[in-house]
């Protein structure tokens, strides 16, 4: 029934407009323009994969389902709009001193927590102090970097924070969610992790914790209810409920169930049959990861991947978009560089490689290698063929685009074998020991805003860093390390642009693709926007101007 309210509602206000229009539209009488507005009220229910575990923002880092839920529940000292720019949230103002090494925050006055008790100072040192200490729940290398910084309190709203040398991506690890210490003060996070908080959670965000919905003595969902005291303007739903659901195909059927009016993921499967539903309207915003084939750069026995040639070659003789049209469902987009595209850091200009195999064929033979005899299928040079052993995650998705590739290349008289690695495997022994010739890798930055791409691809990463390929470039680390300790997003967006450039000449590696993440809410549902996401949760960033009801306003 919700769907026919919502019809007979917009049915309603139509036939209001059409009256009180043509009543305007008489000789000599003014006209007047009039649009809905926004007005408080409705529930909307959305179908969420996965489960519960717990609503607390320093224990979500493995579950996107809970981080999901702490979206609205909870907010960070900066937050980052869809371009990856940091914006103050808890906070009304920061500044960065000149060497880059101290940042000084001033709170928003009057913040509330959803009990109506102040925020102040103290609770984010608290909560950092929690992360600092956070053992197997935070991953390792944020409790590592929180060790390194030290953070004073001046007031019951400033403080600041010292970094031992600059260090611009500083912003990113503010984005966590702060806890109550009036609440949780005295514990730590082993006590914490079995409070009853994380079951009736308290934070600041435009909406607070009402009730769990329990089935069979099991967690099915979770209710909120709009945040009066938040610091910008209330939400206009007034009730947002998640129930949990297992995958996307039983979302849909809850949906069709009228059951729920949004459902959290679309996957690929079930794309077709959510696109087919006329009442729900879909959303498509770009992953946080990007696909690549690796090349060791390094290793003597596959020295033809030091020819820049031969990885320009490959990478045109590579249907990229074969693979995003038939293999991910057009749920990607054909990647031309490292950087994500629309963050303030992608350079847009860069050159737009297409799939051409008579172009890759005629680069490698213009770098002396010439096509095979008869009976040899593959292209040598100096007696030394184009032969190589591709590594690739164990999975059936990776398995066929591997194999794509093996067909595509053995096209440019390439010989490719194949050979599947569990992914832990593949990343912690052959990628780390540099055991590989070329590998098939996702680079997931989920969480990580800015682009930072210095741990990948620096000179200085490719002994025992994560510079897989040992790329080795003077000009690109100089402009990756400048970048790094530059606080002017403009000169960094300057550096990162000139970093792109020297990337695509040079072809260190091949860029696939970007996935994206496919949403769908009820188009009764009205101000739902997605942009380019950096986490699952991000597709709630507007999630207090979405709204249900409407009055008639005038201008």
């Amino acid at each position: 029934m919700k769907k026919l309210r919502w019809q007979l509602i917009i049915i309603f206000l139509t036939g209001l407009l059409v009256g009180i229009l043509l009543l305007a539209d008489q000789p000599g009488g003014p006209v007047t323009s009039l649009t809905p507005q926004p007005a408080r009220g409705g529930v909307y229910t959305e179908a969420l994969i996965g489960s519960l575990q717990r609503l607390n923002p320093v224990l979500d880092y493995a579950n996107p389902a809970d981080r999901e839920v702490n979206r609205l529940l909870f907010s960070g000292l900066v937050r980052f709009d869809a371009r990856g720019v940091p914006v103050p949230d808890l906070a009304e103002t920061y500044g960065i001193a000149k060497d880059g090494t101290v940042y000084n925050f001033a709170l928003k006055p009057n913040l509330r927590w959803h009990d109506g008790e102040p925020v102040t100072a103290d609770d984010v040192v608290f909560t950092i102090d929690l992360i600092r200490t956070g053992g197997e729940w935070v991953p390792e290398d944020i409790r590592s970097f929180w060790e390194e910084i030290d953070v004073i309190v001046l007031s019951d709203t400033d403080l600041q924070f010292r970094l031992p040398e600059p260090f611009a991506p500083f912003l990113d690890y503010l984005a966590f969610g702060i806890l109550p210490q009036h609440i949780l003060g005295g514990k730590t996070l082993e006590q914490v992790v079995n409070e009853p908080f994380n079951l009736q959670p308290v934070g600041t965000g435009p909406y607070r914790f009402d009730q769990l919905v329990v089935e069979d003595g099991k967690i099915t969902g979770v209710m909120l209810k709009a945040n009066e005291l938040y610091y910008e303007q209330p939400p206009f739903i007034e009730q947002f409920i998640f129930r949990y659901y297992p995958d996307s195909a039983a979302a849909l059927q809850a949906y069709r169930n009228e059951v729920v009016q949004g459902i959290g993921y679309v996957s690929p499967d079930v794309l077709p049959q959510v696109l087919a539903e006329p009442d729900l309207a879909v959303y498509s915003g770009r992953q946080p990861q990007l696909s690549m084939v690796l090349f060791n750069l390094k290793d003597p026995e596959v020295g033809f991947f030091e020819d820049k040639e031969v990885r320009q070659a490959l990478l045109k003789g590579t249907n990229r978009q074969w693979v995003v049209d038939r293999l991910l469902g057009s749920q990607a987009i054909v990647a031309d560089g490292p950087i994500m595209p629309g963050t303030w850091a992608y350079y847009d200009n860069l050159p737009q490689i297409t799939f051409d195999v008579e172009a890759a064929r005629a680069q490698l033979k213009r770098a002396g290698y010439v096509e095979p005899a008869e009976g040899d299928p593959i292209r040598q040079k100096d007696g030394r063929a184009l032969s190589f052993t591709l590594l690739y995650p164990d999975t059936e998705l990776h398995r066929q685009i591997a194999e794509v590739i093996q067909k595509n290349w053995g096209d440019l008289q390439v010989e490719v074998k194949l050979e599947a690695v569990p992914y832990d495997q593949l990343v912690n022994e052959r990628l780390d020991n540099r055991e590989f010739q070329a590998a098939l890798v996702d680079l997931n930055l989920t969480r990580s805003p800015d682009p930072d791409p210095y741990p990948f691809w620096d000179q200085a990463q490719a002994t025992g860093g994560q510079n897989y390929s040992q790329w080795d470039n003077r000009n690109a680390s100089e402009y990756l390390e400048q970048a790094r300790v530059t606080a002017d997003l403009g000169e960094r967006a300057r550096l990162y642009r000139n970093f792109q450039v020297v990337f695509s000449d040079e072809t260190p590696a091949l860029t696939l693709y970007y996935p994206v993440y496919t949403y769908a809410v009820d188009r009764g549902v009205q101000g739902v926007q997605m942009g380019p996401l950096f986490d699952s949760s991000d597709r709630f960033a507007t999630a207090a101007q979405w709204f249900m009801q409407a009055t008639v306003g005038g201008q």
